[in-house]
């Protein structure tokens, strides 16, 4: 294949994490980078989590999509369901669809991970269902922002 046919099929995207804003919504410092609002994806999203310490993403499910974690630094304490499981730097899990799952720092240092969802629900408000209230807020809500067209 030639390479003016590779680049009419496939422009390639580069988006920085520090040129998403943050979503603190439920918690942390979330930024979706690559996504179906981003970059046109069509099979799921990745971004970056960031928590300091004593910070936590709220309690929820995703009815649609499995969710992979991945630590870069840190030590990151994730419970899905009634299970809790420690995760260091180089280590990751997969939350299956539809288990209630939540993270939270409670170390002394900041936590970086990446964390990918896929497949993307049929409509954005329905990728996630919160199951306990929002840091910020006080109640449950679902997040809207990383769906729709670029």
């Amino acid at each position: 294949m030639s390479e003016q046919v590779v680049d009419e099929l496939f422009a390639p995207s580069k988006v920085a994490a520090s040129d998403v804003a943050p979503n603190r919504r439920r918690g942390g410092d979330i930024r979706v980078v690559l996504s179906p609002k981003t970059v046109a994806s069509t099979s799921g999203f990745m971004g970056t989590l960031t928590l300091k310490p004593g910070e936590f993403v709220a309690e929820h499910y995703h009815p649609y999509s499995e969710e992979f974690l991945f630590v870069v630094r840190g030590r990151l304490t994730a419970r899905i369901e009634n299970v809790e499981i420690e995760l260091g730097v180089g280590e990751g899990l997969m939350v299956p669809k539809g288990l209630r799952h939540r993270v939270w720092n409670n170390g002394v240092e900041e936590v970086h991970a990446v964390f990918h969802l896929g497949p993307l629900a049929p409509r954005p408000e329905l990728g996630h269902v919160d199951t306990e209230p929002l840091p910020t807020s006080g109640v449950a809500e679902p997040v809207l922002d990383v769906g729709g067209p670029r």
